[in-house]
């Protein structure tokens, strides 16, 4: 046996004494506070994210006036049992991201659209909002049709009663004009959005079909005429879940409210964007990990089709892994193909489906995905049937 050595009890000495030195040392460090969320955004650093998040415009086939996807209750129940609330949202396309932010309750939102006329329709979205602090009202400035001084619906109308009442009452010229330069102003004032010429070009197409068509806009594809076999817009807000509850953000003044707050705090951030491009989805993901938010949710619609037919399906996956997410992060997706979807549910052309994010991670680096039948046939959240 060897004998102990002397030295032993010096080393033991100066182990333990560098060892409080170093706890010393940690404890009096300045400690670095986590980013925080914030609660609203002024107009300058809204206006700024806009812009610098963006991406050069691109084409897109059809006027996204509405969404066309009448199953998009169908995964609002699932969501609330899987805890999907607040963090961040993501979205693309039109109003019916608002739906999804009423149920979701994000801390921030960001609509990534391919087409920069999509970011101008939201941007008319925001400035009715501000404008408009009831239902009624975001109905009657939406549509050009005045509400009248007496027997006007009331704030808390339901949303049946509400969409009667706007389907029988027209448009109005003067209205039409003295909104649109109300909208105008605020974006550019209030928002401090600079409008260039085709943006407002833009602004008064769109506003001006809401106008022409009412409640009876909708999806419209390049080169037709009318809304064809797509729903109207007032048919995707009375449209019920599968469980026959109406669930649009203008059917609860509470959603309604929350929508609102969400736009009057800038916390819905439109941005122009690809989403196979280097720089919108990215750049989002920046800024929710320096802000300490993780996403929600990720609505996708259809538009993962089209990466595929594009062979840009990769880099929308690459930049998918860019941003921060939970293991309850979700996808959420409208199924589309020529002989229906094993979930899809009678009576409705699209699916709407649930995929965890990390799920849809690992599928991707195993090679799963060839085509997009593939990506929405394997490992979605089951959703019972009625």
């Amino acid at each position: 046996m060897k004998p102990k050595s002397r030295f032993l009890p010096f080393f033991l000495s100066l182990v333990l004494w560098l060892t409080a030195d170093i706890a010393t040392v940690v404890a009096q460090a300045p400690q670095v506070a986590p980013a925080k969320a914030p609660e609203s955004l002024s107009a300058a650093e809204f206006s700024r994210l806009s812009r610098e998040l963006s991406e050069e415009g691109g084409y897109f086939r059809s006027d996204n006036f509405t969404s066309n996807e009448t199953s998009y209750l169908h995964v609002v129940e699932k969501m609330r049992e899987i805890g999907a609330s607040g963090g961040a949202y993501i979205g693309v396309g039109p109003e019916q991201n608002f739906t999804y932010i009423a149920k979701i309750r994000p801390r921030i939102a960001f609509i990534i659209d391919i087409r920069r006329q999509a970011i101008i329709q939201h941007l008319m979205y925001k400035a009715v909002f501000h404008l408009s602090p009831t239902r009624p009202q975001f109905f009657s400035r939406l549509l050009s049709k005045p509400l009248p001084k007496e027997k006007a619906p009331a704030a808390d109308a339901p949303i049946n009663e509400l969409l009667a009442f706007f389907s029988r009452t027209a448009a109005d010229e003067k209205a039409y004009t003295e909104n649109l330069a109300a909208i105008r102003k605020t974006i550019q004032e209030e928002f401090q959005f600079p409008l260039s010429d085709a943006d407002q070009k833009s602004l008064e197409y769109v506003y001006k079909n809401f106008r022409d068509d009412g409640l009876g806009i909708a999806y419209r594809v390049e080169g037709s005429w009318g809304n064809s076999t797509f729903p109207t817009l007032g048919e995707i807000i009375a449209q019920p879940d599968q469980y026959g509850k109406q669930g649009n953000f203008l059917a609860s003044v509470e959603d309604f409210e929350f929508v609102r707050g969400m736009h009057r705090k800038n916390l819905i951030i439109p941005v122009v964007g690809d989403f196979g491009g280097s720089k919108a989805i990215a750049s989002v993901g920046a800024y929710l990990k320096k802000n300490g938010l993780t996403v929600t949710a990720y609505y996708t619609s259809n538009v993962e089709q089209y990466l595929f037919s594009s062979n840009v399906f990769a880099a929308f996956a690459n930049n998918i892994k860019k941003l921060p997410m939970t293991e309850k992060s979700l996808f959420i997706r409208a199924a589309v193909g020529r002989w229906g979807h094993p979930a899809q549910v009678p009576g409705h052309r699209l699916t709407t489906l649930l995929q965890y994010m990390n799920v849809f991670i690992k599928d991707f680096d195993e090679g799963l995905y060839d085509s997009y039948n593939d990506l929405t046939t394997q490992h979605y959240i089951e959703i019972k049937k009625p």
